[in-house]
C-alpha cells in the first residue's frame, strides 16, 4: 500500500476511532467500575466485532445487513437489555464498589461476560456497520488482491481501536482512582451506572 493512501487512511479512522461512542463509552464506564486491567477483556470482544464488521462491510455483506434492519433486533435488544441490567446495579449500590474483585471461581464466568459486552457492543449498531461501507472500500484497490489490502487496512483499524479505548479506559480508572480517594465510591458506581445505562438505551433504541 502507498505512503499516500496510508497518510489518509491513518488519521480518518483515528478520528472516527477517538470520537465519543457506544464502544468508547462503554470503555470509559468499565474503566471506572472494573479498572483498566479487566476492561481488557470486553476490549477483546469490541476488536472482534470490529474486525467482523469491516470484513463483512468490505466484502459487501453489511449492506444486505444495514437493508434488512431487523437481523439487528435481537442483539440491540438483548445487548441494551443485559447492559441496562448491569447499569441499574451500579446505581443501587451505595457504600461498596458493584463490581469488587471476583474470587478465582467466577474469573472465567466474568470474562466471557465482558467479552461479550465488548463484542455486542461493536457488531449490534447499524451506523457502524453503515460507517464502515462508506470509509472502507475507497481504500481498497479492487485491481490487485483484495486478501493482503484488508488484512492491512483491518490490522490498522484494530490497533488504532485499542488504542482509543485504552484512553477511555484510562480516563475512567484515574476518576475512579480519584473518588475513591475521597470515599465518593457512591457517585462513582452512580457515573458508571448513568454511562452504563446511557450506552444501553444508545444501542437498543438510537
Amino acid at each position: 500500500m502507498s505512503a499516500t493512501v496510508l497518510s489518509v487512511f491513518i488519521p480518518t479512522f483515528f478520528v472516527v476511532s477517538i470520537t465519543p461512542g457506544m464502544c468508547m463509552t462503554l470503555a470509559l464506564s468499565l474503566g471506572i467500575s472494573i479498572g483498566v486491567r479487566r476492561t481488557l477483556w470486553m476490549m477483546v470482544g469490541e476488536l472482534a466485532g470490529v474486525a467482523l464488521v469491516a470484513t463483512l462491510s468490505a466484502v459487501g455483506v453489511a449492506t444486505l445487513m444495514i437493508e434488512r434492519p431487523q437481523l439487528f433486533l435481537l442483539l440491540k435488544y438483548g445487548g441494551g437489555a443485559y447492559l441496562m441490567y448491569l447499569g441499574i446495579q451500579l446505581w443501587l449500590s451505595r457504600g461498596k464498589l458493584a463490581f469488587a474483585e471476583l474470587d478465582n471461581s467466577r474469573q472465567s464466568s466474568s470474562r466471557f461476560s465482558l467479552i461479550s459486552q465488548g463484542f455486542v457492543t461493536a457488531i449490534a449498531n447499524p451506523k457502524g456497520w453503515a460507517f464502515f461501507i462508506a470509509l472502507l472500500p475507497p481504500f481498497i484497490d479492487y485491481a490487485t488482491p483484495v486478501a493482503p489490502q484488508l488484512l492491512a487496512l483491518i490490522s490498522l483499524i484494530l490497533l488504532l481501536e485499542f488504542a482509543c479505548l485504552l484512553i477511555y479506559a484510562s480516563g475512567g480508572r484515574t476518576l475512579r482512582q480519584v473518588l475513591l480517594q475521597r470515599g465518593k465510591v457512591q457517585l462513582l458506581n452512580r457515573i458508571a451506572g448513568l454511562m452504563m445505562i446511557g450506552v444501553a438505551l444508545w444501542l437498543a433504541f438510537g
